[in-house]
């Protein structure tokens, strides 16, 4: 059943409670991580760089160093209306530069479909990242937000073109939502939370190298944990932060932490659980109550499963992120499979 609300008083406060760095490795499980990392090279209003890299790694069930099973790495160049306009990987993938052209949103989803069919059959890391380029460049810009007060405005040149009315696009801008200025554009004051390292100080090889960016910079990390029992199961971490002028810990806007289960041999959504962390409206979390619409569906469709059903006021623009990307979990377990039988 759909979240209601009645008014944004009712609600709680927007929730400020960091995930923290990645919880231990488990003995025979498979770990996905990413991070997007996001700079003006020549400043703000200029185009944008986007850093990316992933990476698989199994922990053998007798405990011990980690085994890389792929990694992937590509850097991007954005224009300011999120058009690429340069796009390399390593390893190379042949084709890849047919991207060039395509911009962030559905329509980079869609060709990224067709030009590298193969990557998405086989759940790659290099396939996450490009399918996620969409939402890291729609959320950039608010890394400006840390340090300048007036970061919505044009740095230079022409105004501003009238911004975007947000109202009915998810549910953080629901009508009568807090989050929404009178015109129906969003309210420029954001719940955020200074959050630690990614890695435990234990286990740094729990995440692949994280870059130590200076200057302003936006990142998006993701974690995603499977191990198989009976089931499969799914521990995922997701989260958009930004550096501050004072240098040291980042500040988060966005911060979730899912669980799910699936069916091993029907590759079906059991069971799924959401935990706001850090969002930038108290009418965000209110998200989490509607995930299970998704119960039933076929794991390995869920990019394009979560976009229907939770549309609009059903869902949030980075909750759907972070459960579109559960999609390759069988995959990440048939990597079990294969080493522990």
């Amino acid at each position: 059943m759909d979240t209601v609300v009645s008014s944004a008083g009712e609600l709680p406060p927007a929730p400020q409670n960091p995930a923290g760095p990645a919880p231990a490795r488990r003995p025979g499980s498979v770990r996905r991580t990413s991070t997007i990392d996001m700079t003006w090279p020549e400043g703000r209003g200029t185009w944008l760089q986007l850093v990316c890299r992933a990476r698989d790694i199994f922990t053998p069930p007798a405990g011990g160093a980690p085994v890389v099973l792929a990694e992937d790495t590509a850097r991007v160049r954005m224009a300011m209306d999120r058009t690429i306009l340069a796009l390399e990987c390593d390893p190379p993938r042949p084709g890849i530069e047919k991207l060039v052209g395509s911009r962030g949103g559905g329509h980079l989803r869609h060709a990224l479909q067709h030009v590298l069919p193969e990557e998405k059959a086989k759940g790659s890391p290099l396939y996450l990242l490009l399918d996620d380029l969409s939402g890291a460049s729609l959320i950039s810009t608010w890394a400006w937000s840390r340090w300048k007060d007036d970061w919505l405005n044009p740095p230079s040149g022409p105004p501003e073109a009238p911004r975007r009315p947000m109202e009915g696009i998810c549910t953080g801008f629901r009508p009568g939502s807090s989050a929404l200025r009178r015109d129906s554009t969003s309210s420029p004051r954001h719940n955020c939370t200074v959050v630690p390292p990614l890695a435990r100080p234990d286990d740094p090889a729990g995440w692949h190298e994280v870059a130590d960016l200076q200057g302003v910079s936006m990142r998006r990390a993701r974690r995603i944990d499977v191990w198989v029992d009976d089931l499969i199961r799914v521990d995922s971490h997701f989260q958009d932060s930004a550096s501050v002028p004072e240098g040291g810990a980042r500040t988060a806007v966005h911060e979730y932490l899912l669980t799910a289960s699936a069916d091993p041999a029907r590759g079906t959504l059991l069971s799924v659980a959401a935990d706001p962390r850090t969002l930038p409206y108290r009418e965000c979390s209110t998200a989490a109550g509607n995930v299970g619409r998704l119960l039933g569906a076929p794991v390995r469709d869920l990019r394009q499963i979560v976009l229907v059903e939770l549309a609009k006021t059903a869902g949030c623009t980075h909750l759907n992120d972070a459960l579109r990307a559960l999609a390759e979990a069988p995959i990440l377990a048939e990597e079990i499979k294969a080493r522990v039988g």
